[in-house]
């Protein structure tokens, strides 16, 4: 274990989480697990992959774009069963699933109607905090050509995790590493309101 990892144990609880991470992210089960979090974060899963993504390339430099096309794998993967709660389940899993998360079906109602005009707008809000399981299983509920909603859930996943996330690790990962670790409190702040955020924009915005 490098010292750089162990640095953050001392202090509070969330520098010591941080270490913690940092220190599970080169763990025999890590690609695994990365793998679990990004297949249940397309469909289901509330949190995004990226609490798990970044520690993993900050780890590991020089794996950082392997890392992340790992993640965009297993997002896709799992942006296949949201498509399939809102193409075949939605009266089922996806009302109750959607009502577990607290969002009106309203909101839900118009994602499906902007997809079923537009499907091209999948890459677009595949980027932004919005949760993405509500935008596969929005493109489901559309019912927007399968093969289509794969192209754009692989494009707006890949520019997510490898452009706009591995890239920037494998650049300036050392820098990277030495803002969190100085800024940490300030880091989750940002994650947590670009989470709520997310939510916001889904109800207000589109």
């Amino acid at each position: 274990m490098t010292d750089q990892a162990a640095a953050p144990a001392s202090g509070n609880p969330l520098r010591r989480l941080y270490a913690w991470m940092l220190r599970n992210a080169q763990g025999r089960h890590a690609f695994a697990a990365l793998a679990m979090f990004s297949f249940a974060e397309a469909s289901f899963f509330p949190i995004p992959p990226d609490v798990m993504l970044l520690p993993m390339m900050l780890a590991n430099r020089q794996r950082a774009i392997l890392t992340a096309g790992w993640c965009t794998l297993w997002s896709v993967m799992g942006g296949m069963l949201g498509y399939a709660i809102g193409a075949l389940f939605w009266d089922t899993a996806g009302v109750w699933l959607i009502h577990l998360l607290h969002i009106p079906l309203e909101q839900v109602e118009a994602l499906r109607a902007k997809y079923a005009a537009n499907a091209a707008l999948i890459v677009v809000q595949g980027l932004t905090p919005i949760p993405y399981k509500l935008v596969t299983i929005s493109a489901g509920l559309a019912h927007v050509p399968f093969a289509a909603f794969m192209l754009y859930s692989a494009i707006t996943r890949s520019l997510r995790f490898v452009v706009l996330e591995g890239l920037l690790v494998f650049v300036f990962g050392d820098q990277a590493r030495v803002f969190i670790e100085k800024y940490m409190e300030w880091v989750l702040i940002g994650f947590l309101v670009l989470v709520v955020l997310g939510f916001v924009a889904l109800r207000y915005i589109f």
